[in-house]
C-alpha cells in the first residue's frame, strides 16, 4: 500500500481527531478520576476498532443503504449519549484525590467508552465515507486489509490525543474541584446537545 495514501488519510483523519466532540467530553470526564483515563480511552478506541471492522467486513455499506437500520442506529446512539450526558450534568465528575479506582469502575469506564464511540453513528458514517476513499484497488493488499491499516492509523492518533486530553484535563483541574465540576457539567451538556441533533437528524 502506497505511503502517500497513509499520509493523505492521516492529514484528513487528524482534523477530526483534534476537533472537540463527544469523545473529548468523555475523556475529560475521565480525567477527573486519575485512574479512569486509561480504561476510558481504551473503551473509546475499542469502539473505533469495532467501526473499522464493520466497514472492512462490508457490513457498513449494507447498513448505510438501509434507511431503517441507519435510523435505528442513530436513534439508539442518540438516546445513549443523552442518558450519559444527563448523568454527567446531574452527577459531575470531580477530582478523586487519594481514591483508588476499583476493578469494577475500571470496567464500567471501559464499557461506557465503547458505547460512546461505538454507538455514535457519526463515527460509523465517518469511517464509511472516509476509509474507502483512501484505498487502492490495484494494490497487492486486499481492500479490507487496507481499511484495517488506515483504521489502525486513525485509532493510534485518537489514542494519543484522547490520552493527552484526559490526563491534561485531570492535571489542570485536579486542584480545582469547582472548575472540574463545571467542566464535567459542560461536557454533559455537549453530549446532550449532540444527542438531540443526532435524534432530530433522521426526521429533518
Amino acid at each position: 500500500m502506497a505511503l502517500h495514501l497513509f499520509a493523505s488519510f492521516w492529514a484528513v483523519s487528524i482534523l477530526f481527531v483534534i476537533t472537540p466532540g463527544v469523545d473529548w467530553a468523555y475523556a475529560m470526564s475521565a480525567g477527573m478520576r486519575k485512574r479512569a483515563v486509561t480504561p476510558a480511552v481504551a473503551g473509546l478506541l475499542l469502539g473505533h476498532l469495532i467501526a473499522t471492522l464493520v466497514v472492512a467486513a462490508g457490513v457498513g455499506a449494507l447498513v448505510a443503504e438501509n434507511p431503517a437500520a441507519l435510523t435505528l442506529l442513530t436513534v439508539a446512539g442518540a438516546l445513549y449519549l443523552l442518558w450519559l450526558g444527563i448523568n454527567m450534568v446531574r452527577h459531575p465528575s470531580v477530582p478523586a484525590a487519594g481514591k483508588a479506582a476499583s476493578t469494577s469502575s475500571w470496567f464500567l469506564w471501559l464499557v461506557k467508552g465503547v458505547c460512546v464511540s461505538g454507538m455514535n453513528p457519526k463515527v460509523f458514517l465517518l469511517f464509511l465515507a472516509l476509509l474507502p476513499q483512501f484505498t487502492d484497488p490495484a494494490s497487492t493488499w486486499p481492500v479490507p486489509l487496507q481499511i484495517l491499516a488506515l483504521g489502525s492509523l486513525h485509532i493510534v492518533s485518537c489514542g494519543l490525543v484522547y490520552l493527552l486530553v484526559g490526563f491534561g484535563s485531570g492535571k489542570v483541574l485536579q486542584t480545582r474541584p469547582r472548575a472540574a465540576r463545571y467542566v464535567s457539567q459542560i461536557s454533559g451538556i455537549v453530549m446532550c446537545v449532540i444527542a438531540v441533533l443526532l435524534f432530530a437528524e433522521p426526521f429533518l
